[in-house]
This record gives structure tokens, C-alpha cells and sequence, in this order.
């Protein structure tokens, strides 16, 4: 009995801790769940939590223990996919920072109040992206993971390598498209930039004398916080769309 029970559990064991790998690779990147001020003991008791909900979800052939030489190449697969998934969810929080670091340099705000977060990123930028966590947490990111996670093993099982090149490719159509979100987002402050310099430009040809930015200063400052508190909505409204709609489908636009 005694040499039963090894027999039995070491193979479970082992399949367990292949499928946190990749769980743990992908939480290290998630949205909200993967940021830096998030404790690394969070971060494991969250992957624990997260496979044990998904290990017994996977078709027995997906659990099945890599035994022999296989193991250590296995293992470094599952790290490499966990983390090759969490990337393309990461790109969304990149969407966020870019479209708020183009709005706080259109309206002249990059440098009010300096840096709020981790990252060096505007004050804007950091409202932003904190509001956009808060939303995808809200709207049940975390289990959308779980779902996310079990399509990934359809994709590419357990001991199988991934084709290099269709990664690469993928994950460069996956960050063009994000820089496209972000310029979407921000493009509200974009245009308000525009005809700020435009208006400031017909004053200054009419009005040589007068000192157009000491009267334009205000304005455009005033401007970008009333557009910014009435585009906010509209812009995390977006994004989130276009995050569970890739969570769950693995589409993205």
C-alpha cells in the first residue's frame, strides 16, 4: 500500500505542476492581476488558485505526466506559452499607457503633477490605466482568464512546441494593432491639440502683439480636463470591449 500511493500521486503531481507553469507564466502578465505593485505572493496563490480550477477541466491526455528526458524541455515550453499568451493580454495595458501618454503630450499635461505609478507615465496615462484595470477586474477578468487559458491548451497541448514563426507573427500583428487602439483612444485629444494650434495661430497672425500662449495656456488646459472627464467613459468602454472580446474569442478589432 505504502508504494501504491507514490505510484498513484506522483503522476498527478507532476501534471499539476506542468499546468501551473503555464498558469503562473500568464498570471506574471495579466492585466491588474500581473502588475508590479501586485505582492509575488498574491501573484502565486492566484496561480495555485487558478490551476487547481483548470486542471481538472483538461481532457485526461492534456494531464498526463512528461515523464523521462522530455520533462525540462516541457517545462520550458509551458513557461514560454504562459508567458506568449499573457504577452498579447499585456499589449492591452500598453494600449491604455500609450493613449494616455498621447493625450497628456497633445494637450501639454505630460509633465502636470510628474509620475503617479510604477512606470513613468503621465498622470493622465496612470488615471487612465488604473480606471481600465479596475474595469476589467470589475467585469470578471479573472474568470475570463480561466476560460482564455483552457482555449490556449487547444491551441498548443501539453509537450507540443509551437511553430516559431506563427508566434512572431502573431505577436507583431497583436502590438499593431494595440498602437492602432491607443491612437483611437487618444484621438479625442488629438484633434482638441489640433484646433487648439490652429485657433492659436490665426490669433497670433491677426494679433501679432499679443501674447497667444499666456491666453492659450488655460484654455487648452481647461479643455483637455473637461474632454477628458466627459471621454473617459467612451475610451475604457472601448478598450474593454476589445479585451473580453479577445478573451473570449481570441479576435481582435
Amino acid at each position: 500500500m505504502n508504494t501504491l500511493v507514490p505510484e498513484i500521486w506522483q503522476p498527478i503531481a507532476l501534471s499539476f505542476l506542468t499546468v501551473m507553469f503555464r498558469v503562473a507564466a500568464l498570471i506574471a502578465l495579466l492585466p491588474a492581476l500581473g502588475e508590479a505593485s501586485v505582492p509575488a505572493r498574491v501573484k502565486l496563490a492566484l496561480s495555485i488558485g487558478l490551476s487547481l480550477v483548470i486542471f481538472p477541466i483538461l481532457p485526461e491526455f492534456e494531464t498526463r505526466a512528461i515523464q523521462g528526458s522530455r520533462i525540462f524541455a516541457t517545462i520550458l515550453s509551458e513557461i514560454g506559452i504562459g508567458l506568449w499568451f499573457g504577452l498579447l493580454l499585456r499589449v492591452f495595458v500598453f494600449c491604455l499607457q500609450t493613449a494616455g501618454s498621447i493625450a497628456a503630450q497633445s494637450t501639454s499635461l505630460s509633465q502636470i503633477l510628474g509620475s503617479a505609478g510604477v512606470e513613468p507615465l503621465p498622470a493622465m496615462g496612470h488615471v487612465i490605466t488604473m480606471a481600465g484595470m479596475t474595469l476589467a477586474l470589475t467585469l470578471g477578468l479573472h474568470v475570463s482568464a480561466a476560460g482564455y487559458l483552457i482555449g490556449s491548451y487547444e491551441l498548443f497541448p501539453v509537450g507540443n512546441l509551437p511553430d516559431t514563426a506563427n508566434i512572431v507573427e502573431a505577436g507583431v500583428a497583436q502590438i499593431a494593432w494595440g498602437f492602432r487602439l491607443a491612437f483611437t483612444l487618444a484621438a479625442p485629444f488629438f484633434i482638441l491639440s489640433l484646433l487648439y494650434n490652429l485657433t492659436l495661430g490665426v490669433i497670433n497672425r491677426a494679433m501679432p502683439q499679443l501674447m497667444v500662449a499666456f491666453v492659450g495656456a488655460p484654455v487648452i488646459t481647461a479643455g483637455a480636463l473637461f474632454l477628458f472627464a466627459i471621454a473617459i467613459p467612451l475610451m475604457l468602454s472601448k478598450w474593454a470591449d476589445a479585451l473580453f472580446r479577445f478573451v473570449n474569442t481570441g479576435v481582435v478589432g
